[in-house]
């Protein structure tokens, strides 16, 4: 009598507890892992001959903003090309809940300059079933999903909620505010949310609303961020993301809330965003500390090259310059009329002027993205006049015409209505940095931004790249460490009670894989989103198979249809 749905013979097992490695078989029955061991095959329905192929479990993806993209896209790719099987959406603070019906238009408005996905195009995607947060969490369990996924309450939809949105970007809230939106966090709980999140970048943050202002939870008051931690504390369970640098304030909520943080951006020189908050060896300094005197305090890396590849019709990363932010609102006409502006050339020739003379004074510290224009590469072209100056940088086509970088990047794109590419590679960082991030003991790798700056990052390959260039390629950390960190550890610190590990009786999100052919592939540009909108992307060879709960969503690459992903509250499966 057959027992099993699916038998993996004969693999190496890699369980994501650290565990030396080992060969055996893996059964599964009823989306769990049954036996762990030595299984006949004529106990299964479907034997997979995992021979010479690592069987390891599948990645936890804590860093994403899938929360429009879930509803059109069921295996959240790139995630889900890259072998996750598990995502976090709601981070940084942003969500879609609560929000009125007569304030959806500007929820959707607030993320489309934010996460270069259209506010058209989630709204073509987006059943818009819910008002409450109870309700979103109810319409994301009934959507089909290839992968499961917790979420957070994002602080953003909460504080505009209750106070309205120009009060929250004005104002730190009353004491009824606070119990209101207290209350609502508390609520959210009960539904099954993970834990709140925000972004503190302040005034000049570089993720940005749609007219240019700063995100609510950027310039929210310290004393309404502890008023959240109370309840995490009151409810005495549940984790918090943070992004930003005010790391006394953090400490605050850490032990108001009593509480795991996972801390947003660990890097080396700045992240995806252009941020930097210091050397990473102060932050590593700073987790040790915090560990020491008992708070639960998370460093979540960037832990792939980052490179950029954009056109002006839909890059931000810039934004924490006003001139800049100035220049790239309104429709495309209106951004090429300022574009083309005397006033604004020269502001912005002085600007980079500025930046690279304090570069040069002070060649040990960050001067943001901008400048690195000269350093881009004219990438792809629409037409005939720009076409041969592809694959030249801007520097170099500025000293060639003995023009000013700021003129020819901007000049170039002009020519082409702002549709010109241009690429940034990502900086170098050494292998030493690297090993010594990587295996700070209170480091989690990926960041992977997934489902966010879609027409310009590729970061959620992080988990391929991980495994395939800083454990095989660099030899920076062993294999039972890596999945350990990508899926255990991760699952750990994020509130996933059953998952992360291969063990009996868990259930069964397992990759199998081929650790000699695993790499990403080159970016492309797909149109796949609702309203013929497009994204870059990156898909991956070397997965034979990607499996969630037990059901296989991908072999070799294609994608099986399955959905058999769940929601997640609280971090469990029931």
């Amino acid at each position: 009598m057959r027992r099993y749905d699916l038998l993996l013979k004969g693999g190496t097992v890699i369980d994501g507890q650290r565990t030396p490695r080992y060969t055996g078989d893996v059964a599964i029955a009823d989306g769990r892992i049954a036996q762990i061991g030595n299984v006949s095959e004529s106990e299964a329905e479907r034997v997979f001959d995992a021979g010479d192929l690592i069987v390891a479990p599948g990645f936890i993806d804590l860093h994403t903003h899938f929360d429009s993209q879930i509803f059109w896209d069921p295996w959240c790719t790139m995630s889900g090309w890259h072998g996750v099987t598990s995502v976090v959406i709601g981070n940084c603070g942003f969500g879609f809940a609560p929000v009125a019906p007569e304030q959806r238009e500007r929820a959707m408005l607030t993320l489309e300059r934010n996460e270069a996905v259209r506010a058209t195009t989630m709204a073509a995607g987006m059943p818009w079933d819910w008002v409450t947060f109870p309700e979103f969490l109810d319409s994301v369990e009934r959507t089909p999903k290839g992968v499961n996924v917790l979420s957070y309450m994002g602080l953003a939809p909460v504080m505009s909620w209750v106070m309205g949105q120009e009060d929250a970007k004005g104002r730190p809230a009353t004491p009824d505010e606070q119990r209101r939106m207290g209350a609502l966090l508390g609520e959210a709980m009960d539904a099954g949310a993970c834990g709140f999140s925000a972004q503190l970048l302040g005034q000049d943050s570089v993720q940005r609303d749609y007219d240019g202002t700063p995100m609510i939870t950027d310039i929210m008051a310290p004393d309404d961020l502890l008023a959240f931690a109370r309840v995490l504390g009151e409810k005495r369970r549940g984790f918090i993301q943070l992004l930003g640098g005010d790391f006394d304030l953090f400490e605050r909520v850490a032990e108001v809330s009593g509480r795991p943080i996972i801390w947003n951006t660990l890097e080396f020189s700045h992240d995806q965003h252009g941020n930097t908050y210091g050397s990473y060896q102060d932050i590593l300094e700073w987790l040790n500390k915090g560990n020491a005197r008992g708070l639960r305090l998370f460093g979540h890396a960037v832990t792939c090259d980052i490179d950029i590849q954009f056109s002006l019709e839909d890059f931000n990363l810039f934004d924490s310059m006003e001139i800049w932010r100035d220049l790239t609102l309104g429709s495309v006409p209106e951004r090429m009329a300022k574009m083309r502006d005397p006033g604004r050339r020269e502001a912005l020739r002085a600007e980079f002027d500025r930046l690279a003379e304090r570069r040069d004074r002070h060649p040990d510290k960050p001067v943001g993205l901008f400048l690195k224009i000269s350093d881009m590469r004219i990438a792809e072209a629409r037409t005939p006049g720009v076409r041969p100056l592809e694959g030249y940088t801007v520097g170099e086509v500025a000293a060639r015409e003995n023009r000013h970088p700021v003129d020819t990047f901007l000049d170039t794109a002009l020519s082409e209505d702002l549709g010109t590419f241009f690429t940034s590679d990502a900086p170098k960082t050494s292998e030493d940095a690297l090993r010594e991030v990587i295996n700070s003991p209170f480091v989690l790798p990926g960041l992977s931004d997934g489902g966010a700056h879609m027409k310009f990052l590729t970061t959620g390959r992080y988990g391929t790249d991980f495994i395939g260039r800083l454990v095989r390629d660099m030899g920076l950390m062993d294999l039972e460490q890596a999945h350990w960190r990508l899926s255990g550890y991760s699952a750990m610190a994020a509130g996933f009670t059953d998952r992360g590990f291969l063990r009996e009786g868990a259930p069964a999100d397992v990759i199998v894989y081929d650790y000699d052919a695993l790499r990403s592939l080159p970016p492309e540009r797909i149109h796949d989103f609702p309203a013929d909108d497009w994204r870059l992307a990156q898909k991956s060879e070397g997965y034979r198979l990607t499996i969630v709960n037990g059901e296989v969503t991908f072999e070799d690459g294609e994608c099986t249809g399955g959905t058999p992903g769940i929601l997640l509250r609280h971090g469990r499966s029931a």
